[in-house]
């Protein structure tokens, strides 16, 4: 038997935690350099505000409606994802952490009442958190998933749904749309729907092995589960990256190299911390600038650099995409937008050392640690290297974000008694 707990309107929910007056209001959070609606509370989705579209589209209506609107705080929401996977984790001994709003968990051999479980995971979260979530139980984790969508979906169920009985099952499936299938994108589902599979059982009774021939052996997989097969098991610790990409959108285009040089800088960095947090070794980056594309003159250049040595030296690693930066950089553009990508790697577990070439020196390792050990005490960027630059009057918009509660000592909450 699988669980999954999953926070409802995660990055709204968060900026309500702090903000109880907005609790039963609508709430929308904005993408980077606040472009795009990425998350409605309830309240401001029964206002029929689209997701992912254009905010400046959309302004007038939120202003109408009074609608609450921030700009992202991850280090806010990364704190209270830890939390609140931290106290799933008094549940389960076997756990994986989908996504950062999204935890599976294994009850093997637990034979009591899934719903009343379910009900005091529900309200211990929201006791200790103030995070809203929804629990859906079932035979197999695609199962679960469909649980939790039940538990969003139907109000009678409070929050809770368990899979018990096939006639639930068949109940649950004939109502879901197959796009709302684990694992089914759009493509795959205007594919589906050319063969008259538009819900979930339309796809749980379809011909497994026809489907797989034309499709993959996943969306196999995926029908098995959807019948209590159990095909996919907890990936109780994440699978490497294949590549590491870090990219942003600049608050103010750059009509100059120096603020793209401490772009690039800064995201290298950013690359580097999160292929150390995996054990790999940087060996080719991919490194590119552009202007917008709505810009009557648009230019957009890109470029491959090979690494002296399998690396995980921030220092090497910024040094070699600023270079890159440099003979990208034409004069003339107002540029928008630089990213920095780890697209080929070693896990540093088998790496061969070259008979001819040093290689990284021994004393990064400990310099690294050091660095990453200070600003995840400390907070990030405590550390930097100096080609990220002070005021970085380049980084992207927020022009509504809200303090990092918890994160930051001077932006605590203060009590008046």
């Amino acid at each position: 038997m699988f669980a999954l707990v999953d926070c409802n309107s995660f990055y709204a929910s968060c900026e309500q935690i702090f903000r109880p007056d907005l609790r039963g209001k609508p709430v929308v959070v904005l993408s980077n350099n606040d472009g795009f609606v990425v998350a409605r509370s309830k309240e401001a989705k029964d206002l029929n505000i689209p997701d992912l579209t254009l905010y400046i589209k959309v302004a007038p209506i939120l202003r109408k409606h009074k609608v609450a609107v921030f700009s992202s705080n991850y280090p806010l929401y990364g704190d209270m994802s830890s939390r609140v996977m931290s106290i799933l984790r008094e549940y389960s001994p076997q756990v994986e952490v989908y996504s950062i709003d999204e935890m599976f968990l294994e009850l093997e051999g637990m034979n009591e009442d899934l719903t009343p479980f379910g009900q005091t995971i529900k309200k211990r979260i929201w006791k200790e958190t103030r995070l809203p979530v929804c629990v859906g139980f079932g035979s197999t984790k695609t199962l679960a998933k469909v649980a939790n969508h039940g538990a969003k979906k139907i109000p009678a169920l409070n929050g809770v749904c368990w899979i018990q009985r096939d006639d639930q099952r068949q109940w649950l499936l004939q109502r879901m749309p197959v796009n709302k299938v684990w694992g089914i994108g759009s493509r795959i589902q205007r594919k589906l729907n050319e063969l008259d599979i538009n819900t979930a059982w339309d796809l749980a009774t379809a011909d497994a092995r026809r489907l797989r021939r034309r499709f993959s052996v996943n969306l196999e997989r995926t029908i098995a589960e959807l019948n209590g097969e159990a095909c996919y098991a907890l990936e109780e610790v994440p699978p490497a990256k294949k590549q590491i990409y870090c990219t942003r959108g600049f608050g103010v285009k750059a009509v100059s190299l120096p603020p793209i040089i401490e772009a690039i800088s800064l995201y290298a960095s950013r690359a580097a911390e999160k292929l150390r947090e995996q054990s790999h070794l940087a060996t080719t980056l991919h490194v590119f600038i552009q202007t917008s594309p709505y810009d009557r003159q648009y230019y957009s250049r890109s470029t491959v650099v090979q690494l002296p040595y399998p690396t995980d030296d921030t220092r090497i690693i910024s040094r070699y995409a600023q270079y890159a930066a440099k003979s990208l950089y034409l004069e003339g553009y107002s540029y928008l937008k630089a990213g920095v990508g780890i697209i080929e790697m070693v896990d540093r577990k088998f790496l061969q050392s070259d008979l001819f070439s040093s290689g990284q020196a021994g004393d990064t390792d400990k310099l690294m640690s050091l660095l990453d050990g200070i600003n995840r005490r400390f907070g990030r960027d405590t550390l930097q290297l100096a080609g990220e630059g002070v005021q970085k009057k380049w980084y992207m918009r927020q022009a509504y974000r809200s303090p990092s509660y918890t994160t930051r000592i001077s932006d605590l909450p203060i009590v008046n008694i």
